[in-house]
């Protein structure tokens, strides 16, 4: 007699990963196809920090009873709660509670996303327990339901122009940026910046026009691959965003990238952090590099981090290491950071 198959087990544990950005490339207010208001930013990705979720299904539990640890992170504990409620209506399960494990090693109020990244990892999470995978469309509406703003972390690195607000994309930029090499660093010492605190202002006409120029020029410049458009775009988009943050290190930040040859600026406007863009093909760019380092420090804007958009910087600064082998930059290469000790 041929024994009867055992229905596999169902899955009740599920995986998920978010990554983080480095503030934003360009933020204000834009017209969508429809020709209405929307706030909406760019923002630019970094690999390696992020934040990383585990979701246990507890069949024939209230779905609303989720425990979380740490305990704190109630963001990403109501996205688990919305993930579950669309899972089950997907799979037909029942919904049901569980327990839901964040480790994130973004640093928190500095402008880099880490709430939303806690929030997408746990939608992926969440979905991954009921063996789901979901489209970025609909992590980014559960996300927006769960924390009412998200970053555009579900894009997987697309240059995208994004409504925070309302979980969509206004525009794909295109497929990838132009190469860069960011040396980030933060201002005000770091504080985190009480984003709810902060005076928000009505866009005028005029308003809107500036920022429809920008999003133009920031189009063209990744359409093509002109990281110094990408910097003055970046910086004019900074310099606004101080008219409401008001970092008293900005004129500084901003001088330093000029005497050092860098495309320009960007700061998190939700945040502290900030870098300073050069292109990746500039001449000299280890010298420029260098130089920007000694003169962050003699003003005292602490660097932290330095990483690219598309390959290792070590490479970047010293050439590869397999010159047989060399690749170009592309949306598929990876993107791997580099420690400020490399340089």
């Amino acid at each position: 007699m041929i024994p009867t198959a055992r229905p596999a087990p169902p899955v009740t544990t599920g995986t998920g990963c978010a990554p983080c950005h480095h503030g934003e490339i360009l933020q204000g207010v834009f017209l969508d196809a429809d020709g209405r208001r929307c706030a909406g930013l760019v923002t630019l990705p970094m690999a390696g920090p992020g934040s990383s979720a585990e979701f246990v299904r507890h069949p024939g539990t209230a779905p609303e009873v989720i425990t979380v640890v740490p305990a704190d992170r109630t963001k990403a504990a109501q996205a688990a709660v919305l993930a579950v409620a669309e899972c089950a209506e997907r799979t037909g399960l029942p919904p049901c509670g569980g327990e839901l494990r964040i480790s994130c090693d973004i640093p928190v109020g500095l402008g880099m996303g880490s709430s939303t990244s806690d929030v997408i990892a746990t939608v992926r999470a969440v979905a991954d327990a009921y063996g789901l995978r979901l489209a970025p469309e609909t992590v980014a509406r559960l996300a927006v339901r769960a924390e009412l703003a998200c970053d555009p972390l579900m894009s997987d690195g697309r240059p995208v122009l994004f409504a925070q607000r309302e979980g969509r994309v206004l525009e794909v930029l295109g497929p990838a940026l132009p190469p860069l090499v960011v040396v980030g660093c933060t201002l005000g010492g770091g504080a985190p910046v009480d984003t709810l605190a902060l005076p928000v202002r009505e866009a005028a006409d005029a308003d809107i026009r500036d920022f429809e120029l920008l999003r133009t020029l920031l189009r063209r410049a990744v359409a093509t691959g002109d990281a110094q458009l990408l910097g003055e775009v970046a910086t004019a988009s900074a310099r606004r965003g101080q008219q409401v943050l008001g970092h008293p290190e900005f004129d500084a930040l901003t001088a330093v990238a000029q005497r050092v040859g860098a495309a320009g600026v960007q700061i998190a406007h939700s945040g502290a952090v900030a870098g300073v863009l050069f292109d990746a093909a500039a001449p000299g760019l280890r010298h420029r590099v260098r130089s920007c380092l000694r003169a962050l420090d003699a003003h005292g804007i602490p660097a932290a981090r330095a990483f690219t958009t598309f390959t290792t910087l070590k490479e970047i600064l010293n050439g590869p290491a397999h010159r047989g082998g060399d690749r170009p930059a592309g949306p598929d290469t990876a993107r791997r950071p580099a420690r400020l000790p490399a340089l």
